[in-house]
């Protein structure tokens, strides 16, 4: 999916003025509350005429205020998906699910719809009232509506802000799966750094109504150069598993070496996603020998950021990008500079998909 924003518009005293393209199958528009992500989101689904501005989705033009061209919102085969799931409550789970499917030009089959509800685990409460269910399966449900609306692409809007942590960690597995399985391009808005992590391929960072930032996750997630204030991650990383060993440990593969986890059960030649905390990286300037670490990545300085007592030590281990977190103390004991060959000490690794 290729999607081109170009907005200008004023919403009381907030002035949004934001331009960026991107082909990442999963977007994140990713920046804090109040920065502009719901008006761009509102903008692309046709819930927002802006003032100034282009907007094409796959080179179709929806906006195009210079050329008087504004393409209805029913007409885009967009969905959406908002934070509080807005199901009608006067209809079961099941006539939610199918409300947009009905007004669909393009209806989903039989079997599209039972793979959908199959993928939500939405098969046991189809009879169920809006009013009977959890915050977490009431997102479920919207996810489902939008997807059987047979739409082009998806717009998720924090759609797990509303809910607790537990409710969160519930769903976040579904939207994995729905990102991996259904190549629907999505565009992602949140302000909550795990998220874009575990979901998205490419990340927007919008503050204050500018463009800050774009890129891969894999990278800009790790700049030590921080964006929006949010501290980076020790690294995300897309891995194969490249096999099951004797001792208890998958050996996982990437563009750097390998890193070694708990036994999973994932079959060999399977793609995931892992993702490293900066604190959870230890750097040593000879290789440490006799350690319980299951995992040493030869590395070497790219960048290093203070930040008051700590410092951001960026590294390049093969093509893949490393951050860690240590203190001044450490860095002036070690001597680390760009250029300098390190290992580094994986403490922890957290498996994502």
């Amino acid at each position: 999916m290729s999607l081109e924003v170009r907005i200008n518009h004023r919403l009381g005293g907030f002035a949004l003025a934001a331009e960026f393209s991107t082909g990442g199958r999963v977007t994140a528009l990713f920046g804090p509350s109040g920065a502009g992500k719901s008006s761009i989101v509102r903008a692309v689904a046709g819930l927002l005429r802006p003032d100034e501005g282009r907007i094409a989705v796959d080179g179709a033009v929806l906006v195009d205020t210079a050329a008087h061209l504004f393409v209805r919102a029913e007409q885009r085969r967009v969905a959406v998906v908002f934070q509080d799931a807005r199901l009608f409550p006067h209809m079961s789970v099941q006539q939610n699910l199918l409300f947009g499917w009905r007004r669909s030009s393009a209806k989903a089959d039989a079997s599209t719809i039972a793979r959908v509800v199959d993928l939500l685990a939405l098969g046991g409460l189809l009879h169920r009232s809006p009013r009977r269910l959890s915050g977490g399966e009431k997102s479920r449900v919207a996810l489902g509506r939008a997807l059987l609306s047979s739409p082009a692409m998806l717009l998720l809007d924090e759609p797990l802000a509303a809910l607790d942590a537990a409710r969160r960690n519930e769903i976040l597995p579904y939207l994995e799966t729905l990102a991996r399985q259904t190549q629907l391009p999505m565009l992602y808005v949140s302000h909550s750094v795990e998220e874009v992590a575990r979901l998205a391929d490419s990340v927007v960072v919008i503050d204050n109504g500018r463009i800050r930032a774009q890129g891969s996750v894999f990278d800009l997630l790790t700049d030590v150069d921080q964006i929006a204030g949010v501290p980076p991650l020790g690294a995300v990383i897309e891995a194969t598993v490249a096999e099951h060993r004797g001792d208890g440990l998958t050996r996982l593969s990437f563009d750097g070496g390998s890193l070694f986890v708990r036994r999973l059960a994932q079959a060999a030649g399977g793609r995931l996603r892992v993702r490293l905390r900066a604190e959870d990286i230890m750097l040593a300037c000879e290789e440490p020998r006799a350690i319980s670490a299951n995992n040493v990545l030869t590395s070497m300085v790219d960048a290093i950021r203070r930040h008051g007592d700590d410092v951001d030590v960026q590294l390049r281990c093969g093509g893949t990008r490393l951050v860690a977190r240590i203190t001044h103390a450490s860095q002036e004991r070690l001597g680390l500079e760009p250029g300098r060959a390190v290992f580094a000490i994986v403490k922890s690794v957290t498996v994502e998909r």
